[in-house]
Parts: C-alpha cells; structure tokens; sequence
C-alpha cells in the first residue's frame, strides 16, 4: 500500500508555515543524495525561496556535484554552497597529510562545521532530512529539537528507505548517479566505498574506523 504522501506534505508545509509566521528564518542543508531528494521536492512545492546549503568539502566525487546541480535546476531550489574558511593547503597534520587521512574528525569539523556555524548565528530553523533508521545516534532524535542557535526541524525522520523509494516513484525524481554503482550513502570521495549491505546503507562510509557521523548531527546538535 503507497503511503500517502500528500498528507506528509501538507503536514511538512502547515509546519513551515507555522515557522515563517513566527518570522523565524529558514534554512535547509542537503548532501544531495538518493535519500535527500523527496525533502528537497516537498521544500520546492512548499516554499523553493528557502536556501538549502551545500557544504561543499572539496572531496565530493564530481557525480555528486553533477547530480546537485541537477537537482536544483529540476526543482529550481535556491541552493548556496558553503566552503570551509580554512585552505586546503593548510589542512595539514605535523607530518604534511591532508586531515582526511590522519584525522578524519578533524577534517569534518574543518570542512562541513567551520562553514555552516556562521549560519547557525543568522538563522532560525534548521531543516534537514536525518532519518531515524540511518544511524543509532538518529534513532535517538526528535522531529524538532532545540539547540544552542537554531531550533531543528526533522520532517523526514520517521520515514523508511522503502517510503524513500515510494516517494520517488510517485513522483518519477532521479537518483544519485553512483547509487547504481553500489554507493548507498555518499559522502566524501576519500571517506566512501561502495556497500553490499543495503540493510546498512551507512555501511560504505568511513569504512574501517570507529566512525558513523561528520559532527553536524552531533556535536551541532549537542550544542
């Protein structure tokens, strides 16, 4: 049975409304994979003046940044990238490596949170499309959840990959140009393989080390 979408909608806009009617600022952020589109759709239908925030890293596989572009002409979003204040040559450790080899918390704190804090200062409502089934940590959250600077708004967060895929379908919206590849969740291009575990679409990212999230669901949200 298709799950019925046009009532998420509705739902998703009556609480934008409630947001903008407060005069809160909006912002979204999106990586612009598979899974991030059907959020991305709904904020084009409900209000596609929102900026939506691309923390581009300078390691995304140049299909990410293709597929981005794609996207956001498709749904004509107002779409912003955001690059790291600190240079790429200096994202060095004591012995020369790039961050993302030595220190890979590091190198996300440098990357994805140093650009969107100033963001956090200027802004309201921070929407973003964290799923409960993609990590424990996002088992444990709330649709909406206040933080130091921004209330946070999860309007997706109890969706399923299936309702992901039905989503899709139903509205005919393309996916990632690497999903077919294997690549289920795409991050960085250094940090990412792809998985055989579509149980675990995670699985691919950060591969070999104690790590499932960059920072900006967790020490963004903690904060």
């Amino acid at each position: 049975m298709m799950f019925n979408f046009k009532k998420q909608i509705v739902e998703i806009a009556q609480k934008i409304d409630s947001y903008k009617a407060k005069n809160l600022k909006l912002f979204a952020t999106s990586s612009f994979q598979t899974h991030s589109i059907p959020l991305l759709h709904i904020i084009s239908r409900v209000d596609n003046s929102i900026p939506v925030y691309f923390l581009d890293t300078g390691y995304h596989f140049s299909e990410t940044l293709q597929f981005k572009e794609q996207i956001a002409e498709l749904l004509t979003l107002n779409v912003i990238n955001l690059t790291s204040p600190v240079l790429k040559e200096q994202q060095r450790d004591e012995n020369g490596q790039l961050m993302f080899r030595s220190d890979p918390e590091n190198c996300c704190y440098i990357n994805k949170i140093l650009p969107l804090k100033p963001i956090l200062k200027e802004k309201d409502v921070w929407i973003n499309g964290v799923r409960n089934v993609q990590t424990e940590n996002r088992s444990r959250m709330k649709t909406e959840e206040r933080t130091s600077d921004v209330l946070r708004y999860h309007p997706v967060l109890k969706w399923s990959n299936k309702m992901i895929r039905d989503y899709r379908q139903r509205y005919d919206l393309p996916a990632h140009p690497l999903e077919g590849k294997g690549y289920f969740s795409v991050g960085c291009k250094p940090c990412t393989v792809p998985s055989a575990n579509k149980n675990n679409m995670r699985s691919g990212r950060w591969q070999g080390i104690e790590k499932t999230e960059c920072g900006l669901h967790t020490e963004l949200r903690s904060k």
